[in-house]
């Protein structure tokens, strides 16, 4: 199997079960009466899901998947063991030819911040988006 195709797969089913359980606690999270006026006023049960629900459980969820692509962000870091050529086996690569290895791990390290404090700022933006509706 490449090496490509086989972390695709490995980050995909290790994210989706996580993502799953995400967002199973936010339906969770809504109170079941909210469901219970949904179905009082006639909505079929598929419509109270979309209209009543998951607006609510989508506030309770976006922090929580932010921090989950941030997980597999740096999940990502451990497909180098499988051959697999990322931000972490670049700056093994680069060490290896240069032998200058505290200036690469701290590129390595502020291009990481970087990302991830980007991910962290979409994330207050959403929320704040998202609670002021």
């Amino acid at each position: 199997m490449d090496a490509t195709v086989a972390a695709v797969i490995t980050l995909s089913l290790n994210a989706g079960a996580y993502i799953t359980e995400i967002i199973r606690g936010g339906i969770q999270a809504v109170d079941k009466g909210q469901m219970e006026a949904g179905r009082s006023l006639g909505l079929p049960y598929g419509k109270t899901m979309i209209k009543i629900i998951l607006p609510q459980a989508i506030r309770v969820m976006i922090p929580s998947f932010i921090n989950q692509f941030v997980i597999t962000l740096k999940d990502t870091s451990i497909m180098s063991v499988i051959g697999l050529v990322e931000l972490t086996q670049s700056g093994k690569i680069i060490i290896a030819r240069t032998f200058e290895s505290s200036t690469i791990w701290l590129i390595v390290a502020i291009m990481y911040l970087i990302v991830i404090t980007a991910l962290t700022k979409l994330s207050n933006v959403m929320e704040r988006r998202v609670n002021n509706d």
